[in-house]
């Protein structure tokens, strides 16, 4: 059965936004030219390896790959075949001196290859796709709520029911991967650089939420020094764990983040019994402000000091494990701007979707916390895309 194509009217949007925001920026622009595949994918529909090349007045994809294949996954209305970058000099043979490209992943190697047939100087146009990919369409917001009630049902639901005594991180994260495959996600979560793709997501229990391995206040082991993601193969579950399970869901190209936090066993029983439940309080807390301060006009700079300031001091120096951030923007990738962190000073809009992760640190325990997707919405508090926040949290095994 063929995958369901990005709409026409949708890709035809998206290049009239493109077009005019180019236009406000700079009204004199005469050329942008892209080769990120998230890029092709947002706005030709497709990520078959190529470039788009647009103009004031046209816009062509050009493909190295299967052109039949592009042709009958993609709705973007000029799509030619491309042999090497010579094709785009023969197409547009007076380029301007100036040519908008996105320099956060475009490699010196792509440019040098394209400056052999296309004399330009490169200019970044990176803002202006943050910008318009931060307030999202309708169809985009279809694609991320499909994206949280997978999640919702993966983590809250089967989660739980997978968790015994003797199981691997590795096999956990696996077996919660599986699932959302088996129910159409699709299984990879992207991040806004140069070859950055993940599998599974993360599962830690105990002390391996502590370590520290990327920009997250997650924690994890990995499956080896190569691979920080995913779990351990050799950290088995054990009763007084507890279980951070920090994986991702996707639907047509499109992200949710969500993290979720178990205990495994009787709480009661754990010698810091209390200090674990007020810490998982704590971040439930925090997660419902951080909702109800999330509204159009909120400026996530502000948002982000005064949650800081709400925090419990007997939390704060494990609070976000070492993290300048509480929440980031999603969609395409999975950090995607605005942030909420200083230095973000452009209030919110309705249709932006962040995802939003406060946890805490607790010495020789583990992290616990919470994370949702949330949808900024007209009026009101913002939208959980992803399920509950205060979820079942001690489980007996």
């Amino acid at each position: 059965m063929p995958h369901t194509p990005v709409p026409a009217e949708e890709l035809a949007a998206r290049l009239t936004r493109l077009r005019d925001a180019l236009s406000q920026h700079d009204p004199d622009w005469a050329m942008l030219l892209l080769d990120n595949k998230i890029d092709l994918y947002h706005l030709a529909g497709t990520m078959q390896e190529g470039a788009l090349v647009v103009t004031p007045d046209e816009a062509v994809l050009f493909v190295r790959g299967s052109f039949d294949r592009v042709q009958a996954e993609s709705n973007f209305p000029d799509i030619r075949p491309m042999g090497s970058f010579r094709t785009l000099a023969q197409a547009f043979p007076r380029i301007p001196e100036t040519v908008y490209v996105t320099t956060r992943t475009m490699t010196l190697q792509k440019l040098s290859l394209l400056q052999k047939y296309l004399p330009f100087t490169p200019k970044s146009v990176d803002g202006i796709l943050s910008d318009l990919r931060a307030v999202k369409s309708a169809y985009e917001l279809d694609c991320m709520r499909h994206a949280g009630r997978l999640h919702r049902q993966a983590l809250e639901v089967v989660a739980p029911s997978l968790l015994r005594t003797g199981v691997s991180e590795a096999r956990l994260c696996s077996e919660i991967g599986t699932w959302l495959l088996d129910h159409g996600a699709m299984g990879i979560s992207r991040f806004n650089q140069p070859s950055a793709e993940d599998v599974l997501g993360v599962a830690s229990f105990g002390e391996n939420s502590l370590c520290r391995s990327f920009d997250s206040p997650t924690g994890i082991m990995g499956t080896c020094i190569a691979m920080s993601m995913i779990g351990s193969s050799e950290r088995r579950l054990a009763e007084g764990d507890i279980v951070l399970l920090d994986i991702p869901s996707g639907w047509r190209g499109y992200h949710t983040d969500k993290s979720i936090a178990f205990y495994y066993g009787a709480l009661s029983a754990h010698p810091q019994g209390a200090q674990i439940r007020a810490a998982r309080e704590q971040c439930t807390f925090l997660e419902r402000t951080l909702a109800d301060m999330m509204r159009p006009g909120a400026v996530p700079a502000e948002i982000y000091d005064k949650l800081l300031a709400l925090v419990d001091p007997a939390f704060r120096d494990g609070f976000m494990n070492g993290c300048k951030f509480i929440g980031h923007s999603i969609g395409l990738t999975m950090d995607e701007a605005p942030v909420l962190a200083k230095g973000f000073h452009a209030p919110l809009e309705a249709g932006m979707t962040l995802a939003i992760e406060p946890k805490i640190a607790l010495e020789g325990v583990g992290l616990v916390g919470t994370e949702n997707t949330y949808e900024i919405v007209a009026q009101g508090p913002a939208r959980s895309l992803t399920g509950a926040r205060d979820t079942t949290f001690e489980i007996v095994g």
